[in-house]
Parts: structure tokens; sequence; C-alpha cells
């Protein structure tokens, strides 16, 4: 069906002039009978009925009126849902847990009039650019181990986090007083990081990171999740984990949990937001520039970063 002639037909029924129809939609009174008259041939009824007042509705047209309306409305919604800055802005964060949805939902405190779409696409680098780049998804937040330049296509990329690193230890862990824990201190201890996926980028950074520092990441264990993580820790006078410093954890106050910055060097992840250089979606350039802002500040005295991370912002 021919939406200009449903929307000339709704024009000339509200009007009741097809002058006044063509006048309020900047077309000629010959165009506006063409389009009713097609319409009309379409349906195989009489919409009007042509008296010396003006048009009329037929009862076939008083019947086929609210359809048209919704006809438009339904249009109308179509369009919008993907003009760019109309649509929600569609981010992949990974996990909710962490920084890119902290700062995400930061970001949306903001500026609560640019609608968010959070998604977590449980994506490696490789699959989250894929979304990116075939535009289901606006953006995604990635380790990116290859300069931005020799990223395919439209993909642009720019270093917006730098994660700096916490250890977290239970109360009967020989490091739960400290105030702050150096790399060379957690050589001594075992760290707990079961199911990191193997050959994924947060994967090659903490062996990276192990074999810079002899550091003992052990991967091994079945993963029944987050919670059962942080009890195992809170019971252990052995066990530690790594966290970003914006990883946000829940669990009871009894199990007295210590989050306890790494320092001396501070190992930090290098995380990037990757996006189409073709895309017009007015809050991504909002986004961009917010994350911009908000980039941390090194910690006071060495950084550490993994190889792909040393040349500077992408």
């Amino acid at each position: 069906m021919d939406l200009d002639a449903v929307r000339t037909f709704v024009a000339a029924a509200d009007a009741g002039q097809f002058q006044e129809a063509a006048a309020a939609l900047s077309i000629t009174q010959q165009a506006v009978s063409k389009r009713i008259a097609a319409l009309e041939q379409d349906l195989d009824v009489r919409l009007f009925t042509r008296t010396a007042r003006g048009a009329q509705l037929t009862i076939d047209g008083q019947a086929f009126l609210p359809h048209a309306r919704e006809l438009l409305r339904v249009e109308a919604r179509a369009d919008a849902s993907v003009r760019p800055g109309r649509r929600a802005l569609r981010i992949d964060v990974l996990s909710r847990r962490i920084a890119p949805a902290v700062l995400l939902q930061d970001f949306h405190r903001a500026h609560p009039q640019i609608e968010l779409d959070v998604v977590t696409l449980d994506a490696d680098v490789h699959g989250a650019t894929a979304a990116v780049e075939a535009g289901t998804i606006d953006a995604t937040f990635h380790a990116v181990t290859v300069p931005a330049g020799q990223l395919p296509g439209a993909l642009r990329a720019a270093r917006v986090i730098d994660e700096h690193h916490e250890i977290l230890v239970g109360p009967r862990h020989a490091l739960a007083n400290a105030r702050v824990v150096t790399l060379a201190q957690l050589a001594e201890h075992r760290i707990w990081m079961p199911g990191m996926a193997v050959g994924s980028e947060w994967a090659a950074y903490y062996d990276e990171l192990a074999a810079a520092f002899g550091l003992t990441i052990d991967v091994v264990g079945p993963v029944f999740g987050n919670e059962a993580l942080l009890a195992e820790i809170a019971d252990s006078a052995e066990l530690a984990t790594l966290a970003g410093e914006r990883t946000r954890y829940l669990w009871p106050d009894s199990y007295d949990l210590r989050r306890i910055p790494v320092r001396d060097p501070a190992p930090v992840y290098p995380m990037s937001l990757i996006w189409r250089d073709d895309n017009r979606h007015p809050g991504l350039r909002k986004l961009r520039d917010y994350l911009d802002s908000r980039r941390a500040d090194a910690p006071e005295g060495e950084v550490w970063l993994p190889t792909w991370g040393r040349t500077g912002r992408a």
C-alpha cells in the first residue's frame, strides 16, 4: 500500500477539502485527486463522495480511516527506530560488573536524554568487532592488541580506560591488613581466577603479567559464579584474586573481604572503545567525549602495561 496515498487520504479526511489537503501536504490538488483515486482502485472501494461542499467520507472511508491513521503511526515508529539519535545507542560491555558498565551508568546519569541499550555479547574482541562492523551494535569495549590503524574497514578505536588493579582477600589472608600490595609480594601468594577463557585478550594480559613478575595465577577449577568465588576467598587464608578497581562485587558483611590496591608497579589493563567511523548516532560522539574526559590519571609510582599497551593512546 502506498503510504503517501494513505497520508493524503488522512489529510483530506481531516480537512474535508482536497484543496486544503493539497496545501497541507505542499502538493497540487490534482496530485491529491490522483493519489486518492489510486488508493480507491487499490482497495476497490470509494472512500469519498465529492459534493459542492467538499469531500465527505463514505461508509468505507469511515471504516478505513482509523486503520489509515495506525499505518502512519507505525511508519513513524519504524522510521524513528533506525534514525540516528532517535533509537537507543547500543553498546556492548562484555560484563555488567566491570569498568565499562560502571562508566556507562555514569554517562547515563550525566546524559539521561540519551537512551542506552547496554548488551553483553559474550564475545571476544574479534566477535565484538565483527558485530560493530556489521552494525548490530554501535560500539564495544575491548582490549585492542593491534595499532588502531590496522583495524579493518571503517572500524576505529580509542583507548578510553586504563583499569588499575586490586587484590581481593579474606580476613585471614596474610595480606589482609596491608594498605597497598606490591607485585613482588603477590609473587608469594596463589592468585585464583578460575574459568579464564583460553585465548582471550584478558587471558593474554594475565599470562604476560604473570610471566613478568613470577605470579602464580591458578585458572583450574569449575566455575560456580562470582558469588561462590567470593565465598571461597572469604573462607580461605591462602586464596586471593585480582580485580579491576571499578569492578562491582557485592558480598555479605560477614565475609569481611578486603580490596587492596596493587602498586609499584601498578598493573593497568588498557581498554578501547571500538566503533564505525561512519556511525552518525549523535549519542556516540557524546559518549566518546565523556569517556575521554573520565580517563583516569595513573596512580602514583610506576605503572606496568602489557606489551601491546605501551604505544600510548590508540
